[in-house]
């Protein structure tokens, strides 16, 4: 959605699409937000709790049926296991996920992996597709003017009929962009805490084959997953960034997530969007 400075302002009923990647800001732009006028959807989220509960519900019994005692307690219907997946915990999902590697330090053969992949991929396209509906419930049930969708880091990896000719139509889309020095504190965190990420299948096919030829590994058993997850991260977001601009210059705007938090309120982050609204104009 293209909208003028003053049609955004203007605009009774705000929808925004955050665009860019985990850690980059979205949640913190989320929280300047008032939450008695601003539904905050959140792509992860939906992802856990509506299309991936069953599939990470299943492994995390799958584990439990290897221990004798819950696996008669399970088989007996004496307790059950749920997931306790919220906007701020979404871990179960990255577990689900996981890394690549040794499985005795916990890692995943590469089918498996990639089949992860794959579920968590469609997941995300249909928490997307569901922006719309959502949209409505918050107007009209819950009575929220504005929209937020907070959507994942993965999602550039998704095409036009996929998910962008829709989330355009209904949102204006701002991609949160990371200068160098964001993107250096984005690669920092991925070596000091090296979490299950989602790869597109051609990526991530390219780079496994490169990872076992430079370290001389014989198969993906021999991987170390933390150290996969710390190796890869950089190359991922260098294959990333210009697939965020070109969605952001087909679709929507483009603004320095190094000021992000500069902004206090409400007040800052309108005019936070239309500084991006005036630079695509220029």
């Amino acid at each position: 959605m293209k909208l003028s400075r003053q049609q955004f302002i203007d605009w009774p009923n705000k929808s925004i699409t955050l665009l860019g990647m985990s850690g980059v800001g979205k949640t913190t732009l989320s929280g300047l937000l008032p939450s008695d006028k601003w539904f905050h959807y959140s792509g992860d989220y939906r992802i856990g709790t509506r299309y991936m509960n069953e599939p990470i519900l299943d492994q995390v019994k799958k584990m439990a049926m290897e221990h004798p005692f819950l696996r008669e307690q399970l088989c007996k219907d004496s307790i059950y296991i749920r997931n306790n997946i919220t906007i701020e915990n979404l871990d179960p999902i990255s577990e689900y996920l996981g890394k690549i590697g040794d499985p005795a330090l916990g890692g995943l053969d590469l089918e498996e992996f990639k089949n992860r992949q794959r579920i968590f991929r469609q997941a995300e396209v249909s928490a997307m597709n569901d922006v719309p509906e959502f949209q409505e419930k918050a107007r009209d049930i819950y009575n929220y003017p504005h929209f937020l969708n907070d959507a994942g880091g993965s999602i550039c990896g998704l095409g036009s009929a996929e998910c962008w000719d829709q989330l355009s139509q209904n949102s204006l889309v701002l991609y949160l962009r990371a200068n160098v020095e964001v993107e250096q504190l984005l690669i920092e965190r991925a070596q000091q805490f090296p979490k299950p990420l989602n790869y597109e299948e051609a990526f991530l096919e390219q780079h496994i084959s490169e990872y076992l030829s430079n370290n001389s590994l014989a198969g993906d058993a021999e991987i170390v997953p933390d150290e996969f997850v710390k190796w890869i991260f950089p190359k991922l977001l260098q294959w990333r960034t210009p697939q965020y601009e070109d969605i952001a210059a087909r679709y929507g705007y483009t603004a320095d997530a190094s000021k992000i938090f500069d902004l206090r309120d409400e007040t800052d982050f309108i005019e936070f969007v239309c500084d991006a609204i005036e630079r695509d104009k220029n």
